[in-house]
C-alpha cells in the first residue's frame, strides 16, 4: 500500500470513529432530554392541583380536596426522595399489591435518577468539547433525532391512549399489580387516566421545547460563526492589499 493511500485510509477510519462519537454523544444528549421532561413532569405537582377541579376528582373519587393534595404530595414526595422508606399513605387505605406497585415506581424513578447523572455528565462533557472546537452540528443532530419520539407518541396517543398506557405498564413493570382494584386500592380513583394522559402531552411538549432550543441555539452560534468568519476574511483581504 501506498503512502497517500495509506493517509487516506488513516483519514478516513478517523472519520468513522469522529462521526460515531458524534451520533453517541447526540443519542445520550437526547436520553438526557427525555429522562429531565419525566423527572421535571414528576415534580410539576400543580398539573395535579388543576386536574382536581378540571376532572371532577373530588366528586368521582369521594374524598374531600384536602384528603386527595395531601395523599398525592405524599405519593410524590415519596417517589422523589432517594431515601429508602416504607410507602404508607396518610388517610388512604392501600393493599400489599399497591404498596409493591409504588416500590416498584420509585425503583423506576430512582434509575431515572441514576441515568440523569450518567447522561448529564456525559452530555456536559461533549457540549463542553463540541463548542470549545466550534462543532454546533450536534445541536442540529440531537434535534433531529428527539424530533421522532414526540411524532410517535403523539400518534400512539391520539389512536389509544388507554392501550399505549396498557403496553408502558407491561413494559416497564414484571406483574400486574398496576391494576388496581378500586375496593382495596382507592387511591387509583384519585388519579383518573386523563391525568396521566395530561402528564403524558408535558412531557412531550417539554421534549418539543428541548427541540426548539436546540435549534435556535444552533441557527444562533452558526450565525455568529458566519459572522465573525465573514469579518476575519474582509481583515485578511485588507491586510493583503495594504501589503
Amino acid at each position: 500500500m501506498s503512502l497517500p493511500d495509506y493517509a487516506y485510509d488513516v483519514k478516513k477510519t478517523n472519520h468513522k470513529k469522529y462521526k460515531v462519537f458524534q451520533i453517541s454523544l447526540s443519542l445520550i444528549l437526547c436520553l438526557f432530554i427525555i429522562f429531565s421532561a419525566v423527572k421535571l413532569t414528576l415534580m410539576f405537582k400543580p398539573l395535579y392541583y388543576f386536574d382536581i377541579e378540571y376532572l371532577n376528582i373530588a366528586e368521582q373519587s369521594n374524598f374531600s380536596k384536602d384528603e386527595i393534595i395531601k395523599n398525592y404530595d405524599y405519593v410524590i414526595n415519596y417517589l422523589l426522595s432517594p431515601k429508602g422508606q416504607e410507602f404508607k399513605l396518610p388517610s388512604i387505605p392501600y393493599s400489599e399489591h399497591g404498596q409493591i406497585h409504588f416500590k416498584d415506581v420509585k425503583r423506576i424513578f430512582t434509575s431515572i435518577d441514576v441515568l440523569l447523572i450518567v447522561t448529564g455528565f456525559i452530555s456536559a462533557l461533549g457540549l463542553f468539547f463540541n463548542l470549545k472546537n466550534k462543532k454546533f452540528y450536534f445541536l442540529k443532530q440531537t434535534s433531529s433525532m428527539l424530533i421522532l419520539l414526540p411524532i410517535i407518541l403523539l400518534t400512539a396517543f391520539m389512536m389509544n391512549f388507554n392501550a399505549a398506557f396498557v403496553m408502558f405498564h407491561k413494559i416497564f413493570f414484571r406483574n400486574d399489580y398496576w391494576q388496581f382494584d378500586p375496593k382495596l386500592d382507592p387511591i387509583i380513583n384519585i388519579l383518573p387516566e386523563e391525568f396521566f394522559y395530561h402528564s403524558a402531552l408535558l412531557i412531550v411538549t417539554l421534549i418539543v421545547l428541548s427541540i426548539i432550543v436546540l435549534k435556535l441555539l444552533y441557527k444562533n452560534l452558526i450565525s455568529k460563526e458566519n459572522v465573525g468568519w465573514k469579518v476575519n476574511n474582509r481583515d485578511v483581504k485588507k491586510e493583503r492589499t495594504l501589503s
